[in-house]
């Protein structure tokens, strides 16, 4: 047990039961937190990201507890993911200002962490700080504006520029920064903000109990194929970064292959596309699902391979380190990912997996090959040395353990 109980406040977009990594991440933060007997308490928006329902019913502020945590949800502008990214901005901004209200409802907190992206979030978190003389810690789930950047979405250079300069000052005027990969980690560190000492680390991870290695189900067998088919999962949201044309690019140059699949589960801006492309082409091999609630996921990696985990060509996804892989490996199933830099280092590392360069369908096709021809053995034992490096460095609990550390006496175990 730490040696004072904080009481740290969460603010974030982002919560379950949305989906999505940061979700998930900042969940498990909390759970950790609250085990080691400090006190969360949680301001995100009403629920409107990939899932939420279609209705619209207008409520300011819904208060709710989530497996133990105290959730505080304010009203948001929903706004279609297909939407140009203007819109977006409503949606960003229509929670910066919602969120500011309710914040003032708390008692000083110890610590206000707060979620990026939306970076426009950090405008509410640092004047409840400054108003309230509180330490913020920022959490950097991605880069921005660079990533937004790297992917189109943003090219108007004043907005560029007045994102930049709000990135930086967020930097400079934090107690600490968290980043949830080493080259976020870097990248923080030689913007020259910030004592490199207070950037802390906490990636994503997984909690093993929540996504054993069960029995497959036959009937999702029957529904993706049948019996003796090798099906390759994609789980997850289906955006730009993901660049998951060069699973329809694989799927092409495999469209003979009696026996190989593919199945993507999710949902996204892009999944039209891929829809429309399939059809297009013809293609009888791949296979979509609507998305499912976290515990329904053991079930897909149960029927499947592999899970393939692909990022477009960019400098930017170098440092990336996509969610969706140690929940795989949890299940004892090996990856495929489709990228370079900091995640390929990871699945090389561990033996839990393959790598093949991004936006290259064939040598992806080539990887899907060679994963369906092993032998059991050899699939059983790249997917135990991928769940073994899970257990070993990125349970929630470990990782909450060294986070906790680097912040100090008396916050720590």
């Amino acid at each position: 047990m730490p040696s004072k109980s904080f009481h740290f406040i969460f603010l974030t977009q982002y919560y379950p039961p949305e989906p999505g990594a940061a979700s998930l991440r900042l969940e498990a933060m909390a759970q950790e937190l609250t085990k080691r007997g400090h006190q969360v308490t949680v301001v995100t928006a009403l629920p409107h990201h990939l899932g939420a329902g279609n209705k619209r019913q207008f409520r300011w502020m819904v208060k709710e507890q989530i497996r133990g945590i105290n959730v505080i949800r304010t009203w948001i502008w929903r706004v279609s993911p297909q939407k140009r990214f203007w819109w977006r901005l409503l949606n960003y901004f229509s929670f910066v200002l919602s969120s500011a209200v309710a914040l003032r409802a708390f008692k000083r907190p110890d610590y206000l962490l707060i979620e990026s992206p939306p970076l426009f979030l950090g405008i509410t978190g640092r004047w409840y700080a400054k108003k309230y003389h509180v330490p913020y810690i920022l959490s950097v789930s991605d880069l921005w504006p660079e990533s937004a950047i790297a992917l189109g979405l943003v090219k108007n250079r004043l907005l560029i520029a007045l994102t930049k300069r709000l990135e930086l000052s967020l930097y400079r005027d934090a107690s600490y920064v968290s980043t949830v990969t080493e080259g976020i980690r870097q990248a923080v560190i030689a913007s020259g903000t910030i004592d490199p000492l207070r950037v802390l680390f906490f990636p994503n991870g997984v909690d093993l109990d929540k996504f054993p290695q069960v029995s497959p189900q036959e009937t999702l067998i029957q529904k993706f194929g049948g019996p003796g088919k090798k099906i390759f999962l994609y789980p997850g949201t289906m955006g730009y970064a993901q660049g998951l044309e060069v699973i329809i690019q694989a799927a092409k140059e495999l469209a003979d292959n009696e026996k190989i699949s593919f199945l993507l589960v999710g949902d996204g801006p892009v999944k039209q596309s891929l829809i429309n492309q399939v059809r297009d082409e013809g293609l009888t091999n791949v296979f979509f699902e609507e998305l499912q609630p976290v515990e329904n996921m053991p079930q897909y990696f149960a029927i499947s391979c592999a899970v393939v985990v692909p990022l477009r060509k960019h400098p930017l996804f170098h440092g990336a380190r996509p969610s969706k892989v140690f929940p795989a490996w949890s299940a004892k199933v090996p990856i495929i990912y489709v990228g370079e830099g900091e995640m390929a280092d990871l699945v090389l590392n561990s033996g839990g997996g393959l790598v093949v360069s991004p936006e290259d369908g064939k040598a992806l096709a080539l990887a899907v090959t060679r994963l369906a021809n092993m032998t059991e053995s050899e699939w059983l034992q790249m997917g135990y040395r991928g769940w073994a490096f899970t257990r070993d460095h990125y349970t929630w609990q470990h990782i909450a353990d060294e986070w906790l550390k680097a912040i100090g006496p008396g916050v720590g175990l």
